[in-house]
């Protein structure tokens, strides 16, 4: 006895990668929108203009852990920076989270000093009651 089609539903067709470039830090896919940095590989203040594009978290996380100087004289390629330690053991974790993945933590220095200034007056309000 053969059974009917309708009541099952259809496989669903096979997900395909993104065609689109890879992150030339972390080698995730790069969905194009707000998860996408310019970074320059040797620091606009000493004169690079050579950008390259790479996701958000990946170019934070460079400039977080060094500095312009370090960047101009070491880290002005992508395989010296996958070299650096606390970078590969960024990539390590990275890898493993979707394209569009944004550290819901990492917050612009803007909004850092914001959210400083409002607990540091919200206490000085509690201690005068």
């Amino acid at each position: 006895m053969r059974l009917p089609d309708y009541p099952f539903a259809a496989k669903p067709a096979p997900v395909t990668p993104p065609d689109g470039p890879a992150c030339p830090l972390c080698g995730r896919p790069m969905v194009p929108g707000a998860s996408l940095n310019e970074h320059h590989l040797i620091p606009r203040t000493y004169g690079g203009r050579e950008t390259v594009t790479m996701h958000r978290i990946c170019h934070a996380k460079i400039h977080a852990v060094l500095s312009e100087q370090q960047l101009r004289d070491q880290y002005h390629e992508i395989d010296a920076l996958r070299g650096h330690p606390d970078i590969a053991a960024f990539i390590r974790w990275v890898c493993r989270k979707p394209p569009e993945f944004i550290d819901g933590h990492a917050t612009d220095r803007q909004t850092r000093d914001r959210q400083t200034r409002n607990r540091q007056t919200r206490d000085r309000s509690r201690r005068k009651r």
